[in-house]
């Protein structure tokens, strides 16, 4: 809780043990727990599509201000009906929260992780050209593969698919228009055997460009949620 929040909140009488501040401080941290809740997907942790839409408006302005590229990472558990008709759905909720737990440890602090529904997840990439959004892509993709799940004693080895785009400066793109873009490369991968990742290829890497130091600040401001 912040000084200003804590003037606030004070008692006006000067009383420390005062009721009606006490009740006050809780109401406000259930607003707060309420608030958090509603951003993040109970099951995996992660940020959830209303957070997601969100989020990428914020970030799709920011490209849009200081030129700095936006990538975005659509990716797609194979096979995940097999593991609910085989093992049941808690064992297709533990394979929900391992992938979860692999997108934590593997992106960095700014970029940020959303459950975007089922079995589809969603990663912003701040501030992140084509070739570095297709490494990390790719990344997760082998960490996938090379980690498998061991769930009630059976080692279960699962892949998934990615698309990846980049919103770049010049381009005028609604949030819904750039999911759509890399879904499109999701599905490709889909299409030609799954376990892969696809975008568009021979693209040139953007630019580089100058930043602001606060725009510089606000990119290493971790979002995440909080445990």
């Amino acid at each position: 809780m912040s000084e200003l929040e804590d003037i606030v909140l004070a008692c006006p009488a000067g009383i420390d043990a005062c009721p009606v501040t006490a009740e006050a401080k809780r109401l406000k941290e259930q607003c707060d727990q309420l608030s958090e809740q509603s951003q993040v997907d109970p099951l995996t942790g992660l940020f959830n599509f209303y957070y997601l839409m969100q989020a990428l408006e914020l970030e799709l302005e920011r490209t849009r201000r200081t030129a700095m590229p936006t990538g975005l990472i659509m990716l797609d558990m194979d096979h995940f009906k097999s593991i609910n008709d085989l093992y049941g759905h808690q064992s297709g909720n533990e394979a929900l929260r391992w992938t979860s737990q692999i997108l934590r440890t593997r992106i960095r602090l700014i970029d940020i992780p959303c459950r975007y529904g089922g079995e589809e997840f969603t990663l912003i990439l701040p501030g992140t050209s084509l070739p570095h959004a297709v490494r990390t892509a790719e990344r997760l993709r082998r960490t996938m593969e090379e980690n498998p799940l061991h769930l009630n004693g059976v080692s279960l080895k699962l892949t998934a698919s990615f698309g990846v785009e980049v919103y770049k400066s010049g381009q005028v793109l609604t949030p819904n228009e750039f999911i759509e873009r890399a879904d499109r490369f999701l599905l490709q991968a889909k299409m030609q055997g799954r376990n892969r990742v696809c975008y568009e290829e021979n693209v040139p890497a953007p630019a580089p460009s100058g930043v602001t130091t606060d725009e510089r600040a606000a990119l290493f401001i971790t979002r995440w949620p909080k445990h």
